[in-house]
């Protein structure tokens, strides 16, 4: 990745790389400020194979931050800002970094006292009002906070080096850019290992299959601690010598306003990200400029998707990756529109991704033939090496040199894969297996639908029974019963949900996955 950026500042210096609310700040100015930056890491000790904690939203910082680590063979680590003191403490446990760079307003006591117990032996803090004067208080703080006792100012750091440049550091592919941590949707996360090669793959992945170049304007609706964020945001704007638009965090009418600002072309996010779009008060104009885009991190609903399209006249690529596979190993091709499974309507996650290799496996490891349903396995150079310091939870992740993801689905003859759900998720209601996706895929064409989690609960007499629960569009209505009968017309008796509950909102990860382990704790 670090010849990459070099590469694009060196073709593309005077180019917009970091568009953020009203600033810019150019390929060489990136790489000027990320060195000084550099500078001031390596000075206080800071080298090969240390690691620096992100926990930032979507800022310039985190790429400057990121690319300083870089330029000193450095290990990044990805921190989610949701993440409280106590979660952060978890992490840093794991990880063992040296540096923390986060922003002034999550340095809580609570963090503070933690990391005085930790690894970390510098904390650089910055503003979010940093590199921007407009200061939108829909997202943004109103006013600075003082820099925290004992901590230092990452723009006074950056400003004290500038003009001076680190000692140049050849990085090897295979050694590891950043620890992104799994979201936990199914357990306690651990930290994948993304090698500079993981990251280079994954950004390439993108630049070659959405086709895009340095006219290309990315926007930037993914958290950059996430996966998705790194390889389909940072890696491929790099990669293409593109712009990204970084707006804080997802708002819908911040986003709105980016994208009528700076016109972006591309980008890819969760479902619920577009969902969320749909539902706003837009004209399809507003969006025309956006013709290129993926979704990934939750399968999407072909209803879902039709709408969209007959609203935006944007069709919504489907892509499949995770964490340990650096984003897509599948994708829709964007000349390409995704085949229905007949039985369930859900929509094909697409065909291999370039190098990618995809099969799917049954309990004995032995591949399946097209039709069968088995988990997903994956191999290529963009699965990583493993977890780290885990080597219990990368030896039950991996086989024979294939990544087991833990999805269940099948491929067609035409080598299509569609996705049912997790393996952990599988309801089993009188013997019968149900997969959440399914049930969840038709409460979506209801018209009242916003979003849909669906899950197994305890049943004394079927052992389990589904559940779901339900969101509504505005200026919607439907009662339970009715969204139960809904069901029933259109599934096989043992999958409709006996228990429907209208909730303002489905709890979702920052990332926008459905956290239905929090569906059956409620």
């Amino acid at each position: 990745m670090l010849d990459t950026f070099r590469s694009a500042v060196a073709s593309a210096g005077d180019r917009p790389f970091l568009l953020y609310f009203d600033s810019t700040l150019t390929f060489g100015e990136v790489d000027r400020l990320s060195d000084a930056f550099a500078v001031a890491l390596a000075d206080n000790g800071f080298g090969r194979g240390d690691r620096l904690a992100l926990y930032l939203q979507n800022v310039p910082q985190f790429v400057l931050a990121l690319l300083a680590t870089w330029k000193l063979g450095g290990v990044a680590v990805s921190i989610n800002p949701m993440h409280t003191a106590r979660e952060v403490a978890k992490l840093i446990a794991d990880s063992t970094p040296v540096v923390l760079v986060a922003l002034d307003e999550l340095h809580s006591p609570g963090l503070a006292d933690m990391l005085d117990r930790s690894s970390v032996t510098r904390v650089i803090t910055t503003s979010p009002l940093d590199f921007q004067s407009e200061g939108d208080d829909r997202v943004l703080p109103k006013a600075r906070l003082p820099t925290p006792e004992g901590a230092e100012d990452l723009c006074r750091l950056i400003a004290a080096c500038d003009g001076r440049a680190p000692v140049p550091v050849t990085v090897e592919a295979d050694e590891v850019a950043v620890i992104t941590y799994t979201s936990g949707t199914t357990g306690v996360p651990k930290g994948a290992m993304n090698t500079h090669r993981n990251v280079e793959t994954g950004g390439a992945a993108y630049l070659e299959w959405f086709a895009l170049g340095h006219d290309d304007v990315v926007l930037g609706v993914a958290p950059l601690f996430h996966v998705t964020g790194l390889s389909g945001h940072i890696a491929c704007s790099i990669a293409a010598g593109a712009s990204l638009v970084l707006s804080y965090r997802f708002n819908v009418d911040v986003t709105l306003d980016m994208i009528r600002r700076h016109r972006p072309t591309f980008t890819v996010g969760a479902i619920t990200v577009f969902i969320a779009l749909g539902n706003s008060d837009v004209d399809a104009a507003d969006l025309a400029s956006l013709r290129k885009i993926a979704s990934g991190g939750a399968p999407v609903a072909a209803a879902t998707a039709d709408r969209f399209e007959e609203r935006f006249g944007i069709y919504i690529q489907n892509v499949y990756g995770m964490t340990e596979t650096t984003s897509p190993v599948l994708a829709v091709p964007l000349d390409a529109t995704a085949p229905v499974e007949p039985e369930t309507q859900a929509l094909s996650v697409g065909v291999p991704v370039l190098s990618a290799q995809v099969s799917v496996l049954d309990d004995d490891g032995k591949v399946l033939p097209p039709g069968q349903l088995g988990e997903l396995a994956v191999a290529g150079p963009q699965v990583v090496p493993g977890y780290w310091r885990n080597p219990g939870a990368t030896d039950a992740a991996m086989r024979d040199g294939w990544l087991l993801t833990g999805d269940i689905g099948y491929a067609d003859e035409d080598g299509w894969f569609y996705l049912v759900d997790r393996k952990k998720d599988m309801i089993v209601a009188s013997g019968y297996k149900v997969w959440p996706r399914e049930v969840e895929d038709v409460l979506y064409t209801h018209d009242a639908v916003l979003e849909a989690g669906v899950v197994g609960v305890p049943d004394a007499y079927r052992g389990q029974t589904v559940k779901a629960y339900v969101s509504l569009r505005n200026g919607r209505s439907a009662d339970p019963d009715e969204l139960i009968a809904y069901c029933r017309e259109r599934l096989a008796a043992y999958k409709y949900p006996r228990q429907v509950d209208i909730v303002e909102g489905i709890p979702k990860t920052a990332t926008g996955k459905i956290l239905r382990r929090e569906l059956r704790g409620g």
